[in-house]
C-alpha cells in the first residue's frame, strides 16, 4: 500500500510542466524515494525502470558516448517498451553505479527536452562529488527525508483529525480531547519514526518490537554501506561517529568525546561523509543579525541531529546498551516532561520544520548561541520566517524560565518568537523590563502541529 508523501504533489507539478528538466531525487537511503517515483509513473502511460545495481547491462549503454538519441532506442529495444515523449516516464535507479549515466542526464535535457526523465540513488553525493561537472542548469534536484509526523498520521487513517487541528490557531486552541489525542500520536512517532518501512510495519501490526526489527535492519544496511566511503574516511571512524552523534544529539558536538582517540579532522571528514550521505543533519551556529542567516554562522560550533527520532533511539540503544527507561519516558511522562527532559523533542522540533520546507532546495538549519564567561545563552533554532530572524525554543517552561530568549531577543531587537512545546496552542506577551517596558509577543506551537509554524508566524508578524 503507498503512503502519500509531501514530494508527490512537488513531483506531479515536474511532470505537469511544459517544459522539465531531468530530475534528481536526492535523499538517504530507505526513504522513500523509489516507491514515489512509482507512484507518479501512474500518472504516465509508459514507464521504464532501470536499476544499474540489478541490471549492471545498462551501463554499457553509456560507455561509447552520451549521445541520448542512440541511448534512448537502445533501451526501448532492451525493455520491449517503446518511448514516447511526454507519455513515458524513464526511471535511472541507483544511478550512482552509472556515473556516466549520470553525466548524461544534461543530455536529456538539451537533445529529449519533452522526455521526463528521473534519477535517484543511495550514495549519490559521493558519485557528484567525484564528477567534474553532472549538467549544473540542466538538470533539477528536489531533496527527500523520512516521513514527517502528517504524514504518519496520514498512514495511520488520521486525516480527519489533522484537518481539526489546522483550523487551530494561537487565539482558538484545541479542545482538550483533540489535543490530547494529538500528544498521543505523537508520542508514538518518536518511537516509530518516519522510516516508510517501519511506519507500514507499525500501520499492519501496532508492534514496536517489529518497527525496532526494521530499524535494526536499516542502521545495519547503513553500515554496512561505510566500507564505500574507505577510500575517504575509515569504517570504524564513521561507526563511532554516527554513534557519538546520537549520544550528544541535540548539543554542541565535541569531536574528542568520539570513541578511539581520533584527531578533530579525522572526526569533522566523518561527518561530512554522514552529512553527504543524508544520516545527519548539521545545525549551525549563526549571529543571527539579519537574513540570509548563513552569512554570519560558524562552521565550527555545530550540533548534529539523526536524520529520524526512531533510528536514533535505536542507535542509543546499541551504543548505551537498554534504553527502555527513554522508551518508558516517551510512553508516559507528562507532556511537560516530555518536552523538557532529553534531547529528542528538540530534534523532532528541528526535524519537522526542515522536512515541511520546499523540497526543491537544500535548506540549512541554525541556531544561536553564547558561551561567554559568565554568560551561557543558547537558543534551539533561529528560522527565517516571514523575511524576519524569529528565534524558536523547544520548551514548556514558563515566562520566567526563559531567559536565554529574553536576552536574544533583546540583543537582536525582535518582538516575536516561537515556544515550540506540547502545550495547546496559545499566546503571550513578555514585558521586557531589561529594554524599557518593550514588549515581546511569544506565540506556542504545538510539536504536533510544526507545518501549521508558518502560518501560525503569519498571524503574528
Amino acid at each position: 500500500m503507498y503512503y502519500s508523501r509531501i514530494v508527490d504533489a512537488h513531483l506531479s507539478e515536474w511532470a505537469q510542466r511544459k517544459t522539465h528538466k531531468p530530475l534528481l531525487l536526492r535523499g538517504a537511503r530507505q526513504i522513500g524515494k523509489s516507491t514515489a517515483v512509482r507512484h507518479l509513473a501512474e500518472q504516465f502511460d509508459v514507464y521504464i525502470e532501470i536499476n544499474f545495481e540489478k541490471q549492471p547491462s545498462y551501463k554499457t549503454l553509456f560507455e561509447k558516448d552520451l549521445d541520448v538519441k542512440r541511448i534512448v532506442p537502445l533501451i526501448s529495444a532492451i525493455s520491449k517498451t517503446s518511448i514516447i515523449a511526454g507519455r513515458t516516464l524513464l526511471f535511472l535507479d541507483e544511478i550512482q553505479d552509472c556515473p556516466q549515466a549520470i553525466m548524461a542526464l544534461r543530455y536529456f535535457h538539451e537533445d529529449m527536452p519533452e522526455l521526463h526523465v528521473i534519477a535517484a540513488g543511495s550514495l549519490l553525493e559521493f558519485a557528484l562529488d567525484e564528477l567534474p561537472t553532472f549538467g549544473v542548469g540542466r538538470i533539477h534536484s528536489m531533496y527527500m527525508y523520512p516521513m514527517t509526523f502528517d504524514e504518519f498520521m496520514m498512514a495511520n487513517g488520521e486525516q480527519l483529525l489533522l484537518d481539526i487541528r489546522n483550523q487551530a490557531d494561537t487565539g482558538n486552541p484545541l479542545d482538550d480531547v483533540v489535543h490530547n489525542r494529538l500528544i498521543e500520536h505523537l508520542r508514538t512517532y518518536m518511537l516509530v519514526g518516519g522510516m516508510p518501512e517501519s511506519v507500514s510495519r507499525w500501520v499492519e501490526t501496532h508492534d514496536y518490537l517489529q518497527c525496532q526489527e526494521v530499524q535494526d535492519d536499516i542502521l545495519t544496511g547503513y553500515e554496512d554501506d561505510f566500507p564505500k566511503y574507505r577510500k575517504k574516511v575509515d569504517p570504524v571512524l564513521l561507526r563511532q561517529t554516527l554513534r557519538s552523534v546520537a549520544v550528544q544529539v541535540a548539543k554542541k558536538f565535541v569531536c574528542a568525546q568520539v570513541p578511539g582517540n581520533y584527531k578533530a579532522a579525522e572526526v569533522k571528514k566523518a561527518l561530512d561523509m554522514l552529512t553527504k550521505a543524508g544520516i545527519i543533519i548539521p545545525v549551525t551556529h549563526a549571529s543571527a543579525n539579519g537574513l540570509p542567516l548563513g552569512d554570519e554562522c560558524d562552521q565550527s560550533i555545530r550540533k548534529m541531529l539523526l536524520l529520524d527520532t526512531g533510528l536514533m533511539l535505536r542507535l542509543l540503544n546499541m551504543t548505551l546498551g537498554d534504553v527502555s527507561d527513554l522508551t518508558t519516558h516517551i510512553l508516559t511522562s507528562t507532556a511537560a516532561d516530555l518536552v523538557n527532559k532529553g534531547s529528542i523533542a528538540e530534534m523532532l522540533a528541528g526535524l519537522e520544520y526542515l522536512h515541511y520546507l520546499s523540497p526543491n532546495l537544500r535548506h540549512e538549519q541554525y541556531y544561536w548561541v553564547r558561551q561567554a564567561k559568565n554568560s551561557v545563552a543558547e537558543i534551539d533554532y533561529v528560522l527565517p520566517l516571514q523575511s524576519q530572524v524569529v528565534p524558536m525554543e523547544v520548551k514548556a517552561g514558563v515566562q520566567g524560565g526563559m531567559k536565554s530568549l529574553w536576552e536574544f531577543m533583546r540583543e537582536k531587537k525582535l518582538s516575536h518568537a516561537i515556544r515550540c512545546s506540547l502545550e495547546n496552542f496559545s499566546s503571550f506577551d513578555y514585558i521586557d523590563e531589561k529594554a524599557d517596558g518593550v514588549v515581546r509577543h511569544v506565540s506556542i506551537c504545538p510539536l504536533y502541529a510544526v507545518s501549521q509554524m508558518p502560518r501560525i508566524c503569519s498571524q503574528a508578524l
